[in-house]
């Protein structure tokens, strides 16, 4: 099988490399600004750059689009003349819909189009992470080929039904837990308070927590802002997070305990009736990898896991059943959810914080308020008030950054080990 992968940017060239180092013939294109810097990137492979993707396309079994969604659509109809009705096509971008729908609108109607989506970023070794392919109009034996080609990615393979089902799954599994990580750094930048000089966060789940919006603003905003603003079930999941957390701070500040307990001991017995009674993490582990320096420790609301789990019930979700395509953030938000619900005494004591320690008040107003912002943002289709957003933020934190990503990326992989 001839591989043509169209993009060569992190994910492309991490997968050029791949195929080319499984002794494929690998070539590949990308912007002809960037010809000359991929050029002295690829030079210790096999990968044969071309200057444009038709001359890829002509001469490839299997062509892979890596570009941004939003590029998608005019990307796919550029290429579309050099594509062989016998190759197969696919893309991955991590929501389907747009993908599958310039597909559908420039190839042949005969073309193979089997679609994936590995559930990691460039940083992270593919070994281990979860890898979605859809056999979306393909011949069995041509998809067959497929897999036997991916597996080369050393990653878990699994197969999802439809184009439909996998943007319904990420809705949840990247769109709702990115809002989340990104409305707690965003909420650091607006009270001032550099997290890791915070005696809030001094461990446990404030540790993982604040890695976890390290990682996330380390990236870049069009990763998330395409996932965001793209997915077709995007707006709805956010609105229910926007909604859950509302409520939830909403009874905090009125002190309305009754009601508040009856909301969380419902949306803990919905949520959890899966839960198989091991959890995931623990104090050791969190507290390993922590950036800060002190041994203070303060209670915390946990407001961002308890509005998560309240959407979760609110939405019907089942976060064990979205694991079979988790990403690592998703991965590490069930595992946190977990922790908190799990554990009474922490449970507790959250939900005591939560109603009458006005001593965090501040921190959870900031969070409230960066919730419903990023919120609107995302409802409203605001490209540019999405990338202003996260570039403010990330400037804020930039100091601890790569810092927090290597940490962050150290537990995930100490956790894809200890669970096989």
């Amino acid at each position: 099988m001839r591989i043509g992968i169209i993009g060569l940017g992190d994910m492309g060239l991490l997968y050029a490399r791949i195929f080319s180092e499984a002794c494929y013939k690998v070539s590949g294109c990308d912007l002809p600004q960037n010809f000359a810097s991929l050029k002295e990137k690829l030079k210790d492979t096999n990968v044969d750059l071309l200057q444009d993707g038709v001359s890829v396309a002509q001469q490839s079994d299997f062509i892979l689009f890596c570009v941004e969604t939003e590029n998608i659509d005019a990307v796919v109809k550029q290429i579309a003349p050099g594509i062989s009705e016998t190759a197969i096509v696919a893309g991955q971008t991590s929501i389907k819909a747009p993908e599958i729908t310039a597909f559908e609108k420039y190839l042949k109607p005969q073309t193979n189009i089997a679609t994936i989506h590995p559930l990691h970023g460039p940083a992270v070794n593919p070994i281990g992470q979860t890898l979605i392919a859809i056999n979306h109009r393909c011949d069995l034996e041509k998809f067959s080929e497929l897999l036997s080609l991916l597996k080369h990615t050393g990653s878990k393979i699994e197969i999802l039904g439809s184009a439909e089902e996998h943007d319904k799954m990420m809705a949840d599994v990247q769109v709702v837990t990115h809002i989340g990580f990104e409305s707690i750094g965003t909420s650091f930048m607006h009270r001032g308070v550099y997290p890791w000089l915070n005696p809030l966060l001094s461990g446990g789940l404030d540790t993982l927590k604040m890695l976890m919006t390290l990682r996330i603003f380390s990236y870049k905003h069009h990763v998330y802002a395409g996932m965001a603003l793209m997915n077709p079930f995007g707006k709805n999941h956010v609105r229910a997070y926007a909604e859950s957390e509302n409520q939830l701070f909403g009874l905090m500040i009125s002190e309305e305990e009754e009601t508040f307990r009856k909301v969380i001991k419902d949306a803990k017995a919905k949520v959890f009736a899966d839960f198989e009674g091991k959890l995931m993490l623990n104090d050791k582990l969190m507290n390993e990898y922590s950036l800060h320096q002190s041994e203070e420790y303060k209670p915390n609301s946990h407001l961002s896991l308890m509005a998560m789990v309240l959407t979760w019930a609110k939405l019907e979700t089942n976060p064990y059943k979205n694991k079979v395509i988790q990403t690592p953030p998703f991965k590490l938000r069930v595992g946190m959810a977990e922790y908190l619900f799990m554990n009474d005494d922490l449970l507790e004591e959250s939900i005591q914080t939560a109603l009458y320690d006005k001593t965090i008040r501040k921190d959870d107003l900031s969070f409230h308020t960066s919730v419903q912002e990023w919120a609107h943002i995302i409802e409203v289709g605001d490209k540019v008030g999405y990338e202003s957003h996260f570039e403010r933020t990330k400037a804020f934190l930039s100091d601890k950054l790569e810092e927090g990503r290597l940490r962050s990326g150290m537990i995930i992989e100490r956790l894809n080990n200890e669970q096989g």
